[in-house]
């Protein structure tokens, strides 16, 4: 029976266009959108290839003149610009703390267009918490990016529920699934043949189409294969889930219309109700403080903690009495009592940036409570992780960058108060930064419920299909 249903489904498929049209909607949208996705992945290695050869270049001159510096030689340079101010460095010539993009960074933008991908932390100046976020296109952020995770998580179901939503429906319609019906075979069989017939047909297109795009956008396949099986996993739950919808829908309405209007009202309570709802409750429930706010109340209590720097200064130098003056004439300028006041300003501010945090946080904790009402957020969820665009990834960074831009100040501090010159062969020694991505555990727990859901839609679909097969009204208009 599999051999007549599949040599049926196909003659059918290939005298209505189907598959063509199918194939070629398919290859579009997924080629585009897969193109898309790895030019602003290009773009965005650019930015830090480009900030990386900047700083190599003001490296090359700042060795240069220290060099000559070292050796006696005079340069026309201010002294406040002298590279031998240890402060100079720190503030002129910061190292690069970047978040290079994953393997798979360009099927899903996520968070990467809010945020940016480096920064410099420098010796002194505002933290760079403050610029963390880019100027974006507020028409972008309310449309989104057109990638692979948009094409698959919004478009291939309407390119589902159009394959297959009369697949019975059409049968009982135009009379041929009474003579099915009158033959000795089993017609749930014949169902679940028929549409899993279409549903291989799409999984095998959109395999085939997903190979080719990854390959024109040089992926390397041998060394990250299992980043694409991942990925794949991925899609083929969400396809079974949405085909298990069809299904479901096409056993309890079983008309052609009004399958038609079932579906598309499924999709969009799925796909946008459902997650704008979770949405809205989280920021209503745990609003973000204001971030102009936030940046005026710091600078209010920098500028108030400026005029006591004399005091920090004295209270700090009774904790370090290294860099207290041993004699050696040290002059305690702007720069020592400024140093001195960071870490009571960092303590002092944790609450605010705490608060400003928390309530982030409690937003994304929110969000994956209430995700599996969705899987459209089960599955953006999932795919910014593999990504490396999802909230907790940037969080991640922003942590690690907070952690190294310390390290960079505290360098030059002791020679700041022992009123020591920088040197080339400190120069070497300057801290550098190293970006660790954590790794990702969203995939089984997307491929679990995914797998789960279409599992429980598929049993009390063939359940009701036995009732109604009983009873004769799957059959009888």
């Amino acid at each position: 029976m599999f051999a007549h249903n599949f040599k049926y489904e196909l003659k059918t498929l290939l005298r209505s266009k189907w598959l063509i049209l199918l194939f070629i909607t398919m290859f579009i949208v997924i080629f585009f959108a897969g193109y898309n996705g790895q030019q602003k992945v290009n773009r965005r290695t650019a930015d830090i290839e480009k900030i990386k050869n900047t700083v190599i270049e003001k490296d090359q001159k700042i060795l240069q003149i220290l060099d000559s510096l070292e050796k006696g030689h005079e340069m026309n340079i201010s002294s406040w610009k002298s590279p031998q101010r240890p402060m100079t460095i720190g503030y002129s010539n910061p190292r690069v703390a970047a978040m290079p993009p994953k393997v798979l960074s360009f099927i899903s933008q996520g968070q990467s267009d809010l945020f940016t991908h480096y920064v410099q932390p420098r010796a002194y100046g505002d933290s760079f918490l403050f610029n963390y976020s880019e100027l974006s296109n507020p028409v972008q952020l309310l449309f989104g990016s057109f990638d692979l995770a948009f094409v698959i998580i919004y478009i291939i179901p309407l390119i589902i529920i159009a394959f297959s939503f009369n697949i019975f429906s059409a049968e009982k319609e135009f009379g041929s699934l009474k003579l099915i019906a009158s033959q000795p075979i089993s017609v749930i069989q014949w169902a679940l043949q028929k549409i899993g017939i279409r549903y291989a047909w799409l999984v095998f297109i959109t395999l085939l189409i997903l190979i080719v795009t990854f390959a024109i956008n040089g992926f390397d396949f041998a060394q990250n294969f299992s980043s694409f099986i991942s990925m794949f996993l991925l899609i083929f739950a969400y396809i079974t889930f949405w085909f298990s919808i069809v299904f479901s829908v096409n056993i309890f309405v079983n008309n052609s219309a009004k399958n038609a209007v079932s579906l598309l009202a499924i999709w969009v309570v799925i796909i946008l109700i459902i997650p704008a709802t979770i949405s809205q409750f989280g920021n209503s429930l745990y609003p973000v403080p204001s971030r102009t706010k936030l940046i005026t109340e710091v600078r209010e209590f920098k500028e108030e903690i400026s005029k006591k720097q004399d005091k920090i200064l004295d209270n700090f130098l009774r904790d370090h009495p290294e860099y207290a003056d041993n004699g050696n004439g040290t002059n305690y300028s702007f720069w020592h009592k400024y140093l001195a006041s960071q870490d009571i300003i960092e303590d002092e501010l944790a609450p605010l940036v705490k608060t400003y945090e928390e309530q982030l946080k409690e937003q994304q904790n929110w969000v994956k409570k209430w995700q599996y009402f969705s899987p459209a957020i089960i599955l953006q969820q999932a795919f910014n992780s593999i990504a490396g665009t999802s909230t907790l990834d940037y969080q991640n960074y922003r942590q690690q960058v907070s952690v190294y831009a310390k390290e960079w100040r505290n360098y030059f501090v002791p020679m700041l108060y022992k009123n020591e010159k920088f040197s080339t062969e400190k120069f070497k020694d300057l801290p550098q930064f190293t970006f660790s991505s954590p790794k990702s555990t969203s995939v089984p727990k997307a491929l679990i419920p995914l797998f789960i859901f279409s599992l429980g839609i598929i049993l009390i679909s063939i359940s009701t299909f036995k009732l109604k097969l009983k009873k004769g009204t799957i059959i009888h208009m």
